[in-house]
């Protein structure tokens, strides 16, 4: 709340806490009445409390052992990655393979996040995927456009990183099952992972739609999404595994994962009848920074060459936030941008250090014959709602149950109720 440092908020955490267990039994002491059955003495509750403290020490250090093995181990991992500079072959691998597909990139860093998060607890897994796979989303997507919140980026990346606890040969999960069941170890791993691969379209939907994380949206909405959601679940799991009302015919499986599909993402079909943003000349940037309300970002799409491959032309989408209301040249420099307006409109120069942008433009190259500029201001689009949608989806829906209940033989949801 008060956006202090996460080193300075846990500290703050554990000094609460740190009160709170040593505090808790003498207030207790001292709120009872004399009569009441559980009421021990001042000093004894002090007592009670230092003896709470020691022994959350101890059970806390001991909890933190696995971990900071998992994280030492982790950290070679990282460390040896970074040092080597793969982590930049990895996204320029990725990027060469994705071939300019959003989809194609996200499926190739969904299989490294699989076989990097083998064999690692979770702690060390999240840090691995979050160090090595976030960033190639992140770099990558802003390349071609793609403009997510982090941690929407952090739960894709994570969540192939836990999905390989039972993807075999590695599948510790699978091990332990099949140790308890008595089972074959793959067999288990690979029936568990067709299971879980069912649920694999929910990483892309916390890229493609933000609003199924609760991100930025009221409480009425949240309710809204949690319903919509949940009936978008049921429809994709009736509709890969082939029965919802009754065994579904091949063609109403598509149609239920179609409608499912629409339900988790209506905006998909509303990009493709009317654009998201209207693109605006750089030109006018100082202006749509004066008009820009305070607490939206500006959106961006810069080209230059790239620092790399100078004879290539790079191109990137950042959000920058304007801060404060005030005249658009002021609020662009206090964004960490320093723009020089000619006749083709916006030019960049390189940001000063420790500005927001400097680490993000190091892939430009200022200094060559080519210029960096801002190539267009992409402001969003006046559209209608994107819920619209939902009333071919829902209308679908209403197609299947009917042909679905003309084959009906028992109840679908209440069974012998």
């Amino acid at each position: 709340i008060e956006r202090l440092s996460p080193s300075l908020s846990a500290f703050w955490a554990s000094m609460a806490m740190i009160f709170i267990v040593l505090t808790q039994h003498p207030l207790k002491s001292l709120i009872r009445g004399r009569s009441h059955p559980d009421r021990i003495g001042m000093g004894e509750s002090v007592k009670l409390g230092i003896t709470d403290f020691g022994a959350g020490m101890i059970g806390g250090a001991r909890s933190m052992v696995p971990i900071g093995v998992a994280t030492g181990v982790a950290g070679i991992i990282i460390g040896t990655v970074s040092l080597t500079g793969a982590h930049q072959v990895v996204g320029e691998f990725v990027e060469f393979l994705s071939g300019g597909s959003l989809i194609v990139m996200l499926l190739l860093v969904a299989v490294m996040s699989l076989l990097l998060g083998m064999g690692l607890p979770t702690t060390a897994n999240y840090i691995v995927v979050s160090s090595l796979m976030a960033p190639v989303i992140v770099s990558v997507g802003a390349q071609q456009g793609l403009v997510v919140p982090l941690v929407a980026v952090h739960m894709f990346v994570f969540y192939f990183g836990i999905l390989a606890d039972d993807t075999p040969p590695v599948g510790l999960a699978a091990f332990a099952a099949s140790a308890i069941s008595g089972g074959d170890p793959i067999k288990t791993g690979l029936q568990g992972f067709a299971y879980d691969i069912r649920t694999a379209l929910l990483p892309f939907l916390f890229i493609f739609n933000t609003e199924l994380l609760l991100i930025d949206v009221s409480l009425a909405k949240a309710i809204f999404v949690f319903i919509v959601g949940v009936i978008a679940m049921m429809l994709f799991a009736a509709g890969t595994q082939g029965y919802f009302m009754a065994r579904s015919r091949i063609w109403e499986s598509a149609l239920l994962m179609l409608v499912a599909f629409t339900l988790f993402r209506p905006g998909f079909w509303l990009d493709q009848v009317q654009p998201p943003f209207n693109d605006l000349p750089s030109s006018e940037l100082f202006e749509l920074a004066a008009d820009q309300p305070v607490d939206e970002p500006l959106r961006l799409r810069i080209v230059g060459p790239d620092f790399d491959y100078p004879d290539k032309i790079a191109s990137l989408t950042v959000l920058a936030d304007m801060g404060e209301a005030g005249d658009g040249e002021t609020r662009v420099e206090n964004a960490g941008l320093v723009v020089v307006m000619d006749e083709e409109g916006a030019t960049l120069e390189e940001p000063f250090p420790g500005t927001p942008f400097f680490q993000t433009l190091q892939m430009f190259d200022f200094y060559g014959d080519t210029l960096v500029r801002i190539e267009k201001v992409q402001v969003p689009a006046d559209r209608m709602h994107k819920e619209v949608f939902y009333i071919p989806a829902l209308l679908l829906l209403g197609l299947v149950i009917l042909l679905q209940r003309r084959r009906q033989t028992k109840p679908a949801f209440f069974g012998n109720f």
